[in-house]
């Protein structure tokens, strides 16, 4: 186990789970919990195959710590605002790579979603593979009602899942989504109700590890890749994967 700004580590053989761990303030976001993420995701072990991302508590993740939005000491907007513009986007990159880490082609990320997923908690939500909420979760992309924009790397993601005009408006009103509607847009894979919240992501972890590795890394970047290829060259593309599954499967070298 490794804990670090916030943040929880704990990795059991193929499956690591990751935990916001402030449950006090629901776990509302920082950056230092993002730099932990960031170093998490450099030391895997080489096993894991399946990271799932949970908060402790009663929610996910509230969003923002708003002591971020106020403050003007390092480590908030005040600092950002006085950097140049070029040093303030790298810095945000940083933060990104938080959350984009987990887009990686060999894991499956999974988030355990219950009560608020909130502004930086619904980015974090989004950027995993899959979701399963508990009823009770409630998904809100409230950075508009602060003035400022989602830059975890979730609009990409909420638009590839929901298209362009429905992210639009979750976007530019920040109003909640329960889970229902989340399930109905295709946001959650799953919904339980809350004291089965553990049991369907240990099941559906457990789906997912029966799989040949391999395949099923060969299947996340065709899959993650198709929305940008042709219906020609995500053809082709399925061809060389297949090509390469069946040489591996016979054992014969390249």
């Amino acid at each position: 186990m490794t804990t670090d700004g916030g943040v929880r580590l704990d990795c059991t053989g193929p499956v690591a789970t990751v935990t916001l761990s402030r449950p006090d303030v629901l776990n509302a976001q920082t950056p230092a919990m993002w730099r932990a993420l960031r170093e998490f995701s450099r030391d895997l072990p080489a096993e894991v195959r399946v990271v799932v991302v949970r908060g402790a508590g009663r929610a996910f993740s509230a969003g923002l710590d708003r002591s971020i939005a106020t403050g003007s000491g390092p480590d908030t907007f005040g600092e950002l605002t006085a950097l140049a513009p070029e040093e303030a986007a790298a810095r945000i990159a940083e933060f990104q790579e938080a959350f984009t880490w987990l887009h990686r082609p060999d894991l499956i990320s999974v988030a355990a979603v219950q009560g608020h997923a909130i502004g930086a908690g619904f980015q974090l939500a989004l950027a995993c593979d899959l979701r399963v909420l508990a009823e009770d979760a409630s998904l809100s992309m409230a950075e508009v009602t602060l003035g400022l924009v989602p830059d975890l790397a979730g609009t990409k993601r909420l638009v590839d899942l929901v298209g362009y005009a429905r992210a639009l408006e979750i976007c530019v009103t920040g109003r909640r989504l329960d889970a229902a509607e989340a399930h109905r847009l295709g946001l959650a894979t799953l919904v339980v109700p809350p004291n089965q919240l553990d049991d369907a992501v240990r099941d559906l972890t457990g789906a997912v590890l029966a799989g040949d590795r391999n395949a099923v890394i060969e299947i996340k970047a065709l899959l993650a890749g198709a929305a940008g290829r042709s219906a020609a060259d995500q053809q082709r593309a399925e061809r060389e994967a297949q090509t390469r599954r069946l040489r591996d499967l016979a054992g014969v070298g390249e």
